[in-house]
């Protein structure tokens, strides 16, 4: 393999996990090999550009027994990649290659600019001070074990072929297509003999019944318009809830923090922490309900007491006398609940009065009928099964040579920087296992 178009090591995918594994093998091999990163859009790191709304939340300092209770499904095959590249060992390697971070609120960092280009920027200086060469536009259309079955042949949409000797996979996942993520490494893992399990949209909206104008369940496209009570709820931002989460009437999930409703459904960080249940629930068939606790911190018993209260000092006031049921109940409704939230719980709540109100801000239901899919979702859940990989060094059990890092694999994360942690440690260790093996 002495073209031109050979090397040691042919990465595809320069994402989070694609540029690592280059920066990784590029500095083990010390030029004692060429590293290629094959990258399909015109510049690297385009998924990176979007995370955190553009400011970009890297990774999270969390120590490794807190930290792995947000990985799912199996946190300990991610054990070995995040002792190889830590949390903090991140945060170093970004700062030696350009890169100031902060830490902010939960452990989460971002960079100092809060501009997720600063990120993208120092991982392609990383990998390519290392010697890696990062090749953009370059499609891969099909990947073919060599005839003399060492190494791996590598055609593109541009008819150019690459061959090397080992091949790591960071493809990542189907989430936000745009910015080139189309689930190809799962069809070349499937063609090599790896099992795929299931894959599904996470971290993404989920849909409550009647919040939008479309009759089905399941995927729900987030461009679809809104209803009438969608459009009274979306905007609003709740601090300080709790939402659990039942599916076939079994309590499944508890989350306490804060939660949006926006144009997709039901989203912020308790919302896309409780997707990933919804979304597997949803489909394989089961009936998803959540509960939303407007007074996490308060017993009913208490919240009754003072509702009764509010409720006396209403009635009483001589302003209120001549005044319908309705009207005081809607004074009432003003002292508890933000004003931009009350048309909407009122729709769901048509027959609420102040006796049943402490139970229903304690308790609002919503039947959860969809989700938004790949077109918004933050990560692909599912992917190439763990159970072929070996977890020390990422290379495939089946394969000889051939490396799987990132977004591919059957791992994802909660949101608060973990996916990408996961997706640089992975990438990493990849990109040395094939740089050290013979």
């Amino acid at each position: 393999m002495e073209n031109h178009n050979s090397a040691e090591i042919i990465i595809i995918g320069g994402g989070a996990a694609g540029l690592m594994a280059a920066a990784g093998a590029a500095a083990t091999l010390c030029g004692n090999g060429r590293v290629l990163v094959l990258e399909k859009m015109q510049r690297p790191g385009r998924k990176i550009m979007i995370t955190g709304k553009g400011r970009c939340n890297f990774t999270n300092l969390k120590a490794w027994n807190e930290f792995s209770g947000h990985v799912h499904p199996k946190p300990n095959f991610l054990k070995p990649s995040f002792y190889n590249l830590s949390s903090e060992k991140m945060i170093d390697f970004l700062t030696e290659h350009g890169m100031e971070s902060v830490v902010e609120r939960g452990d989460r960092a971002f960079p100092a600019s809060h501009l997720a280009s600063d990120v993208v920027d120092a991982l392609v200086r990383a990998a390519e001070e290392a010697g890696a060469d990062v090749m953009c536009g370059k499609e891969v259309k099909q990947i073919a074990t060599r005839n003399d079955a060492e190494g791996f042949r590598i055609e593109c949409s541009d008819s150019s072929v690459y061959e090397c000797r080992k091949l790591i996979i960071c493809t990542g996942g189907l989430s936000y297509p745009k910015t080139g993520s189309s689930g190809d490494g799962y069809e070349w893992a499937k063609e090599m003999g790896h099992a795929i399990r299931p894959l599904f949209p996470s971290l993404t909206a989920v849909v409550p019944k009647g919040y939008k104008d479309f009759a089905g369940k399941g995927h729900i496209h987030r461009s679809e318009p809104l209803s009438e009570v969608g459009k009274m709820l979306c905007g609003n931002q709740l601090k300080n809830v709790e939402l659990s989460v039942l599916i076939d009437g079994n309590q499944a999930q508890n989350e306490f923090g804060d939660m949006d409703f926006t144009d997709g459904g039901i989203e912020g960080p308790i919302g896309f922490k409780v997707s990933r249940k919804c979304v597997n629930a949803i489909v394989n068939g089961s009936k998803v309900t959540a509960v939303l606790d407007l007074k996490p911190a308060v017993e009913i018993e208490d919240l009754t007491v003072r509702i009764n209260t509010l409720w006396n000092e209403i009635s009483k006031d001589r302003r209120n006398a001549q005044k319908l049921y309705k009207d005081r109940f809607k004074i009432l409704l003003t002292k508890v609940l933000p004003m931009s939230l009350i048309q909407g719980f009122m729709k769901y709540h048509p027959n609420a009065d102040h006796k049943t109100l402490p139970k229903l801000l304690k308790g609002w239901k919503f039947e959860i009928e969809g989700y938004v899919g790949y077109e918004r979702c933050v990560v692909t859940a599912g992917g190439v099964s763990l159970d072929e990989v070996a977890p020390k060094t990422l290379e495939s059990k089946l394969v000889p040579g051939l490396y799987f890092a990132g977004e591919v694999l059957d791992l994802d994360a909660d949101t608060g920087g973990y996916n990408l942690q996961t997706a640089f440690s992975t990438g990493y260790l990849a990109g040395v296992s094939a740089a050290k093996a013979k």
